[in-house]
């Protein structure tokens, strides 16, 4: 379990943090302005999360 931990850190932490980030930020910014365009804070929940899943996939997936 410490191996695969480690391993998953490692992946996490090299050249997938920057994807990962970008992923996040543009989820983030992207329910954002649904939610502010719709007045619904919902739609900017979803979107936020929407994004940053999307993005950690990405990132951990490319590491």
């Amino acid at each position: 379990m410490d191996g695969w931990m480690d391993g998953w850190m490692d992946r996490w932490i090299d050249g997938s943090m920057d994807r990962w980030m970008d992923g996040w930020m543009d989820g983030w910014m992207d329910g954002w302005m649904d939610g502010w365009m719709d007045g619904s804070m919902d739609g900017w929940m979803d979107g936020w999360m929407d994004g940053w899943m999307d993005g950690w996939m990405d990132g951990w997936m490319d590491g």
